[in-house]
């Protein structure tokens, strides 16, 4: 087997340590992730679960829906792609796609409980 012999281990440290670190999205880049968030677009993955030091994580990017895609405008490179994320901003996203599934949630339950029959067909003596 043949062996490669490294001469800067110092180096290779320094780019596993950048590596493991994430990279931060800039801010509209943020804002397009942060968006695909709320909507629940978004899949988060410990990036070394083993590793309680590295809190970075890998996050994938589902597409949209075709109609929310039709209002949102998100750069090609963000979605369908696995990202490096560091701590801080993926604990952000991560906090951002709770509020969207609790407001979504809210939603949908006054959806449920709303009666659409009386807004259409009914009218009060009061609006005639």
């Amino acid at each position: 087997m043949k062996s490669i012999k490294i001469k800067e281990i110092g180096n290779v440290k320094n780019q596993l340590r950048k590596y493991t670190a994430g990279k931060k999205f800039d801010i509209n880049q943020f804002d397009q992730m942060a968006r695909l968030a709320w909507l629940g677009k978004l899949v988060f993955q410990p990036l070394e679960p083993e590793d309680p030091e590295c809190q970075s994580l890998m996050v994938y990017a589902d597409f949209p829906d075709d109609f929310i895609q039709h209002f949102l405008r998100t750069d090609d490179d963000l979605i369908g792609h696995m990202h490096i994320v560091d701590a801080e901003q993926g604990k952000a996203l991560i906090k951002i796609l709770e509020q969207g599934v609790q407001e979504r949630a809210v939603l949908y339950g006054d959806l449920k409980q709303r009666g659409f029959y009386f807004d259409h067909f009914y009218k009060s003596d009061d609006s005639e």
